[in-house]
C-alpha cells in the first residue's frame, strides 16, 4: 500500500501524475479508436471488427450480454461474438462496444464525490444519447460525440481510484451542472477532472479530436481547435442533467455565447429533453445488464476483464 498523500501537498500532482499512478488501468477503452476508424472507413471486415473485440475477453463477455439483452435480441440467443456482431449490424456495433467498454470503467460509486454507480452510469449514458443527437441535428461526427459524452466523467473515475491508494481522506464536493466539482478540484490539485479525463484518453490513444473537447468542457470557448465538439459536450451535459433532475431543480441552459459553434439557441435544448429521456427509456433492459445494481466501491478491472483483489 502506497503511503498517503497530505491533502495540503496535492498541488504537486499534474493531471498525467494521477494517470500514471493508476495501479489497474483497463485496456477496454483502446478498442474504440480502432474500432471508430474501421468502420469510419467503411473497410473494416466482420472478421477484424470481431478480432478487435476479442482481443479483451472482458469486452467480449460484456458484448454477449448486451447482445443478448432485450433491447437488442428480440428474442434471439447469441453464443458466440461473430454471431452477437451480425445480429446487431455494422451500424449499431459501435454502440454496442461502447456500451461494453464503459461498463468496465463506470459501474462503479465515487466515494470522493459521493456518486453512487447507478447515477453515474445513467448520467454517462444520458450525457452520450444528448451528445449523439446533438451531433446529427449539427452535422458532426455522431460516434466521436456518443464517446466523449460517454466518457466525460472519466476524469472523476481517475481521481477517485487514485486517491483511494493516494488520499483517502480527500472529498470533492459536487454542486451540480455547470460547475460540478471545480472548484472543489482546483482547489485541491490546481485542475479538473476534465484535465485528468483527457490525459487518460491520450494514454488510451485516443485522438485530440476526442480527448480535447473532453478536456475543455467547462470552457468551450477557451479550445483553441474543437470549441465546437466541447461546446457540444456541454449542451449534451445540460441535457443529461434535464433528463437526470426533478424540472423543478434543473438549471437554465448554457449561455447563447457557449452554444455559438453549433448553431443553437438556448431556447432550443429543452426541446430535445424528451427525445433524450424517450432514448434512455428505450434502452433500460440494456441498463439492467450492464449496470447490475453494483453500488460498493469497485476497480478499475484489470486487463483480462476480472475483478481485482
Amino acid at each position: 500500500m502506497i503511503a498517503d498523500v497530505a491533502l495540503s501537498t496535492l498541488s504537486a500532482f499534474s493531471p498525467e501524475d494521477i494517470v500514471r499512478a493508476l495501479r489497474h488501468l483497463p485496456a477496454a477503452p483502446k478498442v474504440l479508436p480502432r474500432l471508430k476508424q474501421l468502420l469510419g472507413d467503411r473497410q473494416g471486415e466482420m472478421a477484424e471488427i470481431v478480432a478487435l473485440i476479442r482481443l479483451d475477453p472482458g469486452i467480449a463477455v460484456r458484448v454477449l450480454q448486451v447482445a443478448n439483452s432485450a433491447y437488442f435480441s428480440k428474442g434471439v440467443r447469441c453464443a458466440t461474438v461473430e454471431e452477437a456482431v451480425q445480429w446487431v449490424g455494422y451500424d449499431e456495433v459501435y454502440d454496442l462496444v461502447a456500451y461494453a467498454v464503459s461498463s468496465q470503467v463506470l459501474i462503479r460509486s465515487l466515494d470522493v464525490y459521493g456518486i453512487d454507480a447507478d447515477t453515474l452510469w445513467t448520467q454517462a449514458v444520458a450525457c452520450a444519447l444528448a451528445a449523439e443527437i446533438l451531433a446529427q441535428r449539427t452535422g458532426q461526427d455522431a460516434n466521436v460525440a456518443y464517446t466523449i459524452g460517454l466518457l466525460h466523467g472519466v476524469g472523476m473515475v481517475a481521481i477517485d481510484e487514485w486517491a483511494l491508494y493516494h488520499a483517502p481522506a480527500l472529498t470533492l464536493r459536487h454542486a451540480g451542472f455547470p460547475r460540478e466539482a471545480t472548484e472543489a478540484e482546483r482547489a485541491a490539485f490546481g485542475f479538473t477532472q476534465a484535465e485528468v479525463g483527457a490525459a487518460l484518453l491520450r494514454q488510451w490513444n485516443f485522438p485530440p479530436a476526442m480527448s480535447e473537447p473532453l478536456r475543455w468542457q467547462y470552457a468551450p470557448r477557451a479550445s483553441a481547435g474543437q470549441a465546437r465538439m466541447a461546446a457540444l459536450l456541454l449542451a449534451a451535459k445540460w441535457l443529461r442533467t434535464a433528463v437526470c433532475t426533478e424540472p423543478l431543480a434543473c438549471p437554465a441552459p448554457p449561455e447563447a455565447l457557449q452554444l455559438q459553434w453549433l448553431g443553437l439557441s438556448p431556447a432550443e435544448l429543452p426541446g430535445l429533453v424528451a427525445e433524450v429521456a424517450q432514448q434512455l427509456a428505450a434502452v433500460g433492459s440494456l441498463l439492467e445488464v450492464a449496470a447490475p445494481g453494483q453500488r460498493g466501491r469497485n476497480h478499475f478491472p484489470v486487463q483480462d476483464g476480472g475483478a481485482r483483489g
